[in-house]
C-alpha cells in the first residue's frame, strides 16, 4: 500500500498571483533547489481525514494555523517514490519571515551515532507560478495546474 500525504497549496493575489513552497530542512536538502520544494504536507495514519492532515501539518511546518477561506479539493497525484500526496487550496496570506517549524532528528553524520535535530522545513517562500514549475517537485506540479485552472488559468491577479 502506498504511503499517503496530505497537503495545502496556499495563494495570494498580490501584483500578481503568488504560492507559497516550502524547503525541506536537513543536510540532504541544504544545496538543493530546483524540483526540492513542496506544498505544506504530511503523512497520514490510518484512519485521519485528510483535510484535517493537511490544515496540521501547515501548523507544524509553518507555525501558524492555516487561513480561514473555502478550500478548494485539487485532488491526488503520485509522486515517483510512489507516494500519493492529496492536496487543497486555500487563499490568504503569510509571513514567511515568521517560519517556526517542528524539528526533525536524524543521526548526522550517517552511521556516526550521533543525533542531531534539524527544522522540517527550513524556509518557505512565495513565487510565482512559473517560479513554483522550477522549484517544486515535479509531481507536484500537477496540483499547480489544478489550481490555475480553478482560478481560469490567469496566473496574474484581475
Amino acid at each position: 500500500m502506498p504511503r499517503r500525504s496530505a497537503g495545502l497549496l496556499l495563494y495570494r493575489r498580490a501584483q500578481q498571483l503568488e504560492v507559497l513552497l516550502v524547503h525541506p530542512g536537513g543536510p540532504w536538502w541544504a544545496r538543493r533547489d530546483a524540483g526540492a520544494w513542496s506544498i505544506p504536507k504530511g503523512e497520514l495514519r490510518a484512519g485521519e481525514d485528510p483535510l484535517q492532515v493537511a490544515e496540521r501539518e501547515l501548523t507544524e511546518e509553518l507555525g501558524r494555523p492555516a487561513p480561514g477561506g473555502e478550500r478548494v479539493d485539487l485532488g491526488e497525484i503520485r509522486q515517483a517514490g510512489g507516494k500519493l500526496v492529496r492536496a487543497w487550496a486555500v487563499e490568504g496570506d503569510f509571513d514567511t519571515t515568521t517560519v517556526h517549524s517542528n524539528e526533525l532528528v536524524l543521526h548526522w553524520p550517517p552511521r556516526s551515532g550521533t543525533l542531531r535535530s534539524f527544522p522540517e522545513v527550513d524556509r518557505a517562500e512565495w513565487v510565482t507560478p512559473e517560479e513554483a514549475r522550477r522549484r517544486l517537485v515535479p509531481a507536484q506540479v500537477e496540483l499547480l495546474q489544478r489550481l490555475l485552472s480553478h482560478l481560469g488559468g490567469q496566473p496574474t491577479a484581475p
